[in-house]
């Protein structure tokens, strides 16, 4: 006998036996469901699944669909299609937790079901622990459709116990690093909201602007995925991964209030005895070095000084964001953000990371649909005085 058929057989006689067993115990034991038998609620399931394509998670108890929870299915009840297999995989549910998945192969046309356990879709560690003990693939989270697979980068963090965040840290206020190593900011904030959503701790590791992208496409990596200011463009889409975007942005101006009817437009600040400011490496800079052909270009290493340099007289403009510039003329009556309400682009801050975790981006994506969805993202946009623009 050939090997994989020793397999096969085993595998059979091991759900035989296994269903065997369930049966045994459903039958002895006191399923108070309006007193039906196992066949006349597989018959119910079946008739649910048929009008149910593209799958669904049922209460079988009460023959209700669950809106919340994280779905894993038994080992035990695998490989089970069509009506002649579905009574043991009910007969299984009555056993333990009351709960059957199906969903249709549109390859074979076959309906299959499995006896599921849910978990709260605060357990998502115990879950994936659960259906990596049950040999399954995926996990399913039933409130926003999520399919998280139990090898994906999702499981490693949850496993971890941490969320590695990568950011600059020079960005108020979106992401500042204080002198004793403490992160705040809108970008923190939406991090540490990611983090909560996959119910593990939050780590913020330090990159730049200018090694942003290879700090992202590090291996071994460095963090998970890179937050805080970072714009949403085709060019980095083309490498990486980018979310949702959380935050609309646009480039515009900081000068010296004393000066700020002199800047109208970009004609205004394109003048040779115009010194334009801006930090290296990032948007900024290039968005200065295509549109600024003969104003002064100044580089500073450091982006959260050049705004008290403006103040100073240092320089007399600074290329920014419509995310930043508030804060600073909030903070410093010397500046003003003369144009901040006609940005010069338009764009939205979304969270970077690797291509390859399709499945953290999906899960990253949700936690923002969900901010935005229970007030949460409008709420962190009033305390830092940003524009709320979903």
């Amino acid at each position: 006998m050939k090997k994989e058929t020793i397999k096969l057989w085993g595998l059979s006689l091991f759900l035989t036996l296994s269903c065997a067993t369930v049966l045994s115990a459903c039958s002895e034991s006191d399923n108070s469901i309006e007193q039906d038998s196992v066949s006349a609620i597989a018959d119910k399931v079946w008739a649910f699944s048929q009008s149910h394509p593209d799958g669904f998670t049922l209460d079988i108890r009460k023959m209700a669909e669950p809106t919340e929870g994280i779905a894993v299915s038994y080992a035990e009840t695998q490989n089970s299609h069509s009506r002649d297999q579905l009574d043991k995989v009910v007969c299984h549910a009555l056993s333990h937790d009351g709960y059957v998945g199906g969903w249709l192969n549109t390859e074979n046309g076959l309906y299959y079901f499995d006896s599921t356990k849910l978990f709260p879709e605060t357990s998502l560690k115990e879950a994936i622990q659960f259906g990596q003990e049950n040999a399954q693939h995926s996990v399913f989270i039933l409130s926003t459709y999520t399919e998280i697979p139990t090898d994906g980068k999702v499981a490693e963090i949850v496993e971890r116990g941490t969320l590695l965040v990568g950011t600059t840290g020079d960005y108020r206020p979106l992401s500042f690093c204080e002198a004793d190593g403490t992160y705040w900011g809108f970008g923190i904030e939406v991090a540490k909201e990611i983090a909560s959503y996959l119910g593990v701790e939050t780590g913020f590791v330090k990159t730049s602007w200018p090694t942003l992208t290879a700090d992202v496409l590090a291996e071994p990596q460095t963090f998970d995925l890179a937050i805080g200011g970072i714009t949403i463009t085709d060019t980095r889409k083309e490498t990486m991964l980018m979310s949702e975007g959380y935050l609309a942005n646009g480039k515009t101006i900081l000068c010296r209030a004393s000066e700020s009817d002199k800047y109208k437009s970009l004609a205004d600040i394109d003048k040779p005895e115009v010194r334009v400011m801006v930090n290296p490496g990032g948007l900024n800079e290039k968005f200065a070095n295509e549109n600024l052909t003969h104003a002064t270009i100044i580089v500073h290493q450091k982006n959260e000084e050049i705004p008290s340099l403006i103040a100073e007289g240092e320089a007399d403009v600074m290329i920014t964001e419509i995310t930043e510039a508030p804060y600073y003329v909030q903070t410093d009556t010397r500046l003003a953000a003369p144009l901040l309400n006609e940005p010069f682009t338009h764009g939205e801050i979304g969270v970077l990371m690797q291509k390859g975790q399709e499945d953290l981006l999906e899960m990253v994506n949700n936690t923002i649909l969900k901010m935005k969805s229970d007030g949460t993202l409008r709420r962190l946009h009033e305390k830092y005085g940003l524009v709320y623009a979903y």
